[in-house]
């Protein structure tokens, strides 16, 4: 059985990874996956027409695949069977990375029960639906990664450009890049942003001139002292300093993000890491 366009992997938590052609000489084939759907919020003024509109969220993401199987004879085809529902298990959420975008991997649940048609006594297929959550696509490589296709983790089509991406800095004016479709807001469940900072400081603050956001920590650091923004925690050393802070966070605007560190005495370094995020 040849491997089909639509053929995807599966990248379990734990970091298994599990190839449905390679590693289970299962067909794919199809695989539709839905735009994101809007729920518009607006409120009304009685007696006047149409409505205010207040913003826009994106409710939960569907996917629908449809996959044969090929075995040697009904026993085997029997047990290929509890073998998918265990691959295929609702109760873990997974990743799915397509081979048609390598550098693009999407979080689900399976979101419905299915059974396995036969089509002869060794021939099957089903048709299997599955939920994103975050609604988005994110990148497979961090910018912890390096910006290379050697690495594996990256594709045409992800929104890199051709310039030098740094996310290491050790000076107080930098640059950010963020590649995705999508503002990352440290304060949502699915769009992390850790910020590690290490050096001497007092009155550390960071600002992004980009989405104005402005964040300030009251005390002070010495050299081997390390501060970690992670999603709306601070910490220092590992103990919170959230208390000493104005409890601000950091967001990044799609596209460049222009920064600048002040409160800083000598030599540090600050670090952003995080994933990119499509539509």
């Amino acid at each position: 059985m040849e491997k089909s366009i639509f053929n995807f992997k599966i990248e379990y938590l734990d970091g298994t990874v599990l190839d449905l052609h390679e590693d289970k000489n299962l067909w794919v084939s199809s695989f539709r996956i839905s735009s994101p759907e809007p729920e518009h919020i607006t409120s009304t003024i009685e007696g006047q027409h149409g409505s205010n509109y207040q913003g826009t969220i994106l409710k939960d993401r569907k996917i629908v695949s449809s996959i044969s199987i090929e075995a040697w004879d009904d026993i085997d085809f029997d047990m290929k069977r509890d073998e998918i529902f265990r691959i295929f298990n609702p109760l873990k959420q997974f990743y799915i990375i397509r081979d048609l975008q390598r550098g693009k991997r999407m979080k689900v649940s399976v979101s419905n029960s299915f059974d396995i048609d036969y089509i002869t006594l060794e021939d099957g297929e089903f048709s299997i639906e599955f939920v994103i959550h975050s609604v988005f696509l994110e990148s497979v490589g961090s910018t912890e990664d390096p910006f290379t296709f050697e690495a594996g983790k990256w594709q045409i089509g992800q929104g890199l450009i051709d310039a030098e991406l740094k996310y290491t800095h050790d000076t107080t004016t930098f640059r950010i890049f963020n590649a995705g479709d999508i503002e990352i807001d440290p304060r949502s469940w699915y769009l992390p942003l850790k910020i590690i900072f290490k050096g001497v400081s007092n009155g550390l603050s960071i600002t992004n001139q980009t989405t104005g956001d402005y964040w300030k920590y009251n005390g002070t650091t010495s050299s081997g002292d390390t501060i970690i923004l992670d999603r709306v925690k601070a910490e220092k050393n590992g103990v919170s300093i959230f208390n000493e802070t104005n409890g601000k966070v950091i967001k990044l605007a799609e596209g460049w993000n222009d920064f600048v560190v002040s409160g800083v005495d000598s030599a540090f370094t600050i670090q952003m890491i995080f994933h990119f995020y499509y539509l």
